[in-house]
């Protein structure tokens, strides 16, 4: 189960094995966790307005195992709610993919721990999903939080929110819904579930955005430690660079090596003319910065290359494109594998 331990604190109702389940609805405990039954039943409440079938999969960390005590008593009165903890802590990205291995859902529900919006945007987002959406993301609006919290989102999607063209402007939202099929074949690890609207893009999926109400808990301004901020940049960058070099990793690490060795090759060429005129190199440390940076730019060229045999060498076993069929008159289109 994506390679890390867990232990289900509960097993499936035998009484359910063998019934079609329409939906399943996946919560992540990793942070700022509330009382999980409660948000069990608003959210079971909206997905019985609607008439589905569901079930619920909530996976946590092993700390967070006193939460997850209630649900036991919800799951001891036959309702449709499983608990797996993980052995060891691990990111919000594999106990996903802990709830995905064990879902039996045709279409998958994510929701985080805590309320970021109304209830009610699941059924919005199902009927989504329903008219064609391979992914379909709640979109906080209007906001209200506060101006940390909106700055904060501001720097997300002024970095990371450029990759998707302009097309989402809410990718931290964790309230989400796709076909099970989709979420399994969005390549997911690290801690790049929260990026999960801009893979599915990638990966040529079409994705739409429900403008959802923010819930009041949702409010509270929010601030992090340091530690985390270089975290989030660093997923940026690492994000950054699949997205846009995978296919051709020569230009990044191309344009890098060309400016630190076309920048080191000048300072050598102007040392190199001096010294025809009679002045010393021996006593200055930009002779040493000069080396320096044309080594570093001839290595980055040079792993740019390698990066380019790999590429070329698995081209023909791997497809980077997605077909959609054509769309038919009145109706949505929708992606194909």
């Amino acid at each position: 189960m994506t390679g890390v331990a867990a232990r289900r604190t509960t097993e499936l109702l035998p009484q359910r094995d063998g019934v079609d389940v329409g939906v399943t609805v996946i919560v992540t405990v990793v942070e700022r966790p509330e009382a999980l039954d409660g948000l069990y039943r608003e959210y079971a409440a909206v997905l019985d307005a609607c008439g589905r079938s569901y079930e619920f999969i909530f996976v946590a960390h092993p700390y967070f195992h006193e939460l997850l005590e209630p649900l036991l008593a919800i799951e001891r009165l036959g309702e449709p709610v499983r608990t797996i903890e993980a052995a060891r802590s691990v990111g919000e990205t594999a106990l996903l993919r802990m709830g995905l291995d064990d879902a039996r859902g045709a279409v998958i529900v994510t929701v985080p721990a805590y309320r970021q919006v109304q209830p009610s945007a699941v059924a919005e987002l199902l009927a989504a999903v329903d008219a064609g959406s391979d992914l379909a993301v709640a979109r906080r609006w209007p906001r209200l939080d506060s101006r940390v919290n909106r700055l904060q989102h501001l720097a997300l999607h002024l970095t990371a929110g450029r990759l998707a063209n302009g097309t989402l402007h809410d990718i931290a939202c964790g309230v989400r819904a796709a076909p099970r099929e989709v979420l399994l074949d969005i390549p997911l690890y690290g801690d790049f579930a929260r990026f999960l609207p801009l893979l599915a893009i990638f990966n040529g999926y079409r994705v739409v955005e429900v403008e959802s109400a923010q819930h009041p808990s949702d409010l509270a301004r929010r601030l992090y430690s340091p530690g985390v901020y270089v975290r989030r940049m660093i997923d940026i960058l690492g994000l950054y660079f699949l997205l846009r070099f995978t296919e051709k990793p020569l230009r990044f690490f191309g344009l890098i090596g060309s400016v630190l060795a076309g920048i080191g090759g000048i300072a050598l060429v102007v040392m190199f003319v001096q010294r025809l005129y009679g002045q010393p190199l021996g006593d200055r440390p930009l002779m040493l910065l000069a080396v320096l940076l044309a080594t570093l730019g001839v290595q980055a060229i040079a792993l740019g290359l390698v990066g380019e045999m790999i590429v070329h060498f698995n081209a023909s076993r791997r497809r980077g494109y997605r077909l959609r069929e054509p769309r038919k008159p009145g109706e949505d289109s929708a992606s194909r594998s």
